[in-house]
């Protein structure tokens, strides 16, 4: 299996990745992690890979533009059978063993770690297969999210396990797992371009009422959209 993070931070990885279970899983050649850095995907002198959200607030919100490309890029690399692409969010289904399993059957997985504000939904509408959240806490970004996944599949992997680990493992699963739901109120966030184009004859547009100006009504607009999640 091979992992792909996406992320501003790449060095984050460095420790974590070359340590344990996952350094042995990649000697026996079982997974390879690979990290893109967003800022190699940019097209400006700056590496731009955030702007102000539009309608207002706080913090700065990932483009669409550098991470459409970097899971272009990945998704042009042969084969590209069994390939699942995962946004990692505060408003993604709660990760638990059963979907870990379902994540160990893929042959690539893509993870994208969300940083400030977040991440802009045109990402999770159009480009990403599932949103993921660890757990109902407030994280800097994805990261973190991302080596608990990649660590809870590798482990799943046949072979990845030395014999003491495997029997632990079998210990632990023997007993149901409970899934606890915490109700989030947050709501979609949008910056720059207004209209993105994937390819051409396809639009990937901003809502109109984040132009609007009105920010009574961009204010209604949140709220509503919040109590949805």
């Amino acid at each position: 299996m091979t992992f792909h993070i996406i992320t501003i931070f790449p060095h984050i990885f460095d420790s974590y990745l070359k340590e344990g279970i996952l350094k042995r899983a990649q000697e026996k050649g079982l997974i390879e992690i690979k990290i893109h850095n967003l800022r190699d995907f940019t097209d400006d002198k700056r590496k731009t890979v955030d702007d102000r959200p539009f309608g207002g607030g706080p913090g700065m919100v990932l483009k669409i533009e550098p991470i459409y490309r970097a899971i272009k890029q990945i998704k042009s690399i042969k084969p590209i059978k069994r390939i699942k692409t995962i946004l990692l969010s505060p408003q993604g289904k709660k990760f638990n063993q059963k979907i870990a399993y379902k994540l160990s059957k893929f042959s690539k997985l893509v993870l994208v770690c969300g940083r400030y504000e977040g991440v802009d939904e045109r990402v999770a509408k159009y480009i990403a297969d599932e949103e993921i959240s660890i757990g109902d806490y407030i994280l800097s970004g994805g990261e973190l999210a991302a080596m608990v996944i990649i660590e809870t599949v590798t482990r799943l992997i046949p072979g990845a396990l030395g014999n003491i680990e495997s029997i632990e493992e079998r210990r632990v699963n023997q007993f149901p797992i409970s899934n606890f739901h915490f109700p989030t109120h947050s709501y979609p966030v949008y910056t720059r371009p207004e209209v993105f184009e994937p390819k051409p004859g396809i639009k990937w547009r901003v809502p109109k009422i984040l132009l609007s100006g009105n920010h009574k009504k961009i204010e209604e607009w949140r709220k509503k959209i919040g109590e949805r999640g």
